[in-house]
This record gives C-alpha cells, sequence and structure tokens, in this order.
C-alpha cells in the first residue's frame, strides 16, 4: 500500500462512521446511506491526489455526500424513505428518547430533498449559511429560504408538545 493509499485508509477509517450518520439524515435509510458513503468516498478517492488542502476533507467529503443524496433524488433512486429504529455503531439508544428521534426522523424524511439537505447541513452538521450555500451549490438567500421553508414544515409534522 502507497502512502495515497494508506492516508485515504486512515480517513476513511476514522470519518466514515460521521458520514454515515449525516447519510441516514438525508435519506433516512441506513442501507440508503451505506450506499451514499460509498459513492461519496469512491469519488473522494478517484480525486485524492488532486487534493491539496487535506485539513479541509471533511468539508470535501459532505459536499460530494450531499450532492449525491440530491442528484440521486433528482434522478429518482430513491424510493420513500421509511426511517427505522436501528442505530449507529452498536451503540444501544436511549430508550426513553428513541420515539422522539424516530419522529423528527420521519418528519424530516418528508421533506423535500433540498429542504432536508439545507436542515441537515445547517444544524446537524453546524454548518453557516454560507458554507451551506457552497455545498448546495446555491445563494445564502435559498439556503435561508430552504431553512425556513423546512422548518416550518417541520412544526407541522411533528406533533405537539414535542
Amino acid at each position: 500500500m502507497n502512502d495515497r493509499d494508506e492516508g485515504f485508509a486512515a480517513y476513511f477509517a476514522s470519518r466514515s462512521g460521521a458520514m454515515r450518520g449525516t447519510a441516514f439524515l438525508l435519506c433516512g435509510d441506513w442501507h440508503r446511506a451505506e450506499d451514499l458513503v460509498q459513492t461519496a468516498f469512491v469519488k473522494l478517492y478517484r480525486a485524492w491526489h488532486r487534493i491539496a488542502a487535506h485539513q479541509k476533507l471533511d468539508a470535501y467529503t459532505r459536499q460530494i455526500l450531499v450532492r449525491t443524496f440530491l442528484d440521486e433524488t433528482r434522478r429518482g433512486f430513491l424510493s420513500r424513505e421509511e426511517p427505522t429504529a436501528d442505530h449507529v455503531d452498536g451503540v444501544s439508544p436511549d430508550a426513553s428518547g428513541i420515539e422522539d428521534r424516530l419522529v423528527l426522523v420521519r418528519a424530516l424524511a418528508d421533506l423535500p430533498a433540498r429542504q432536508r439537505a439545507t436542515l441537515v447541513l445547517r444544524f446537524w452538521e453546524d454548518m453557516s449559511v454560507e458554507d451551506t450555500a457552497k455545498v448546495l451549490r446555491c445563494s445564502v438567500g435559498t439556503v435561508k429560504s430552504q431553512t425556513s421553508r423546512g422548518l416550518d414544515a417541520m412544526r407541522d409534522l411533528v406533533p405537539t408538545p414535542f
């Protein structure tokens, strides 16, 4: 294994789990999330030798992941998602909070893909409006309106009190 492959393997090992969590929030299905992460890392590996700023790998990988999700959604590759009670990395979720999480994941799955991607980037990934706009290749105003519409829709979809 050469240095390029070792560097990529180390990055994959350290970050694929976090990317899987983001992918799940985007698509609502753990198996589909695995496919999205795999596709994103294949694309990353193809560009690995051209990447000079390895300190920005997370942002670049996240951008690939979100764009892959949006591209596949536009092409109709994703069917209607049905979130499950699966959990990440074998960690048992808190039984009292699982129902609340499922309600939120189901509501998120009911949003249009771009609103869902905007909310995941803004609130799960804690990205700024400007950084979200770069990832989604849209204007800051579009991010703000997608965020507002997405949050309004989530309020309508999530029963009160939550």
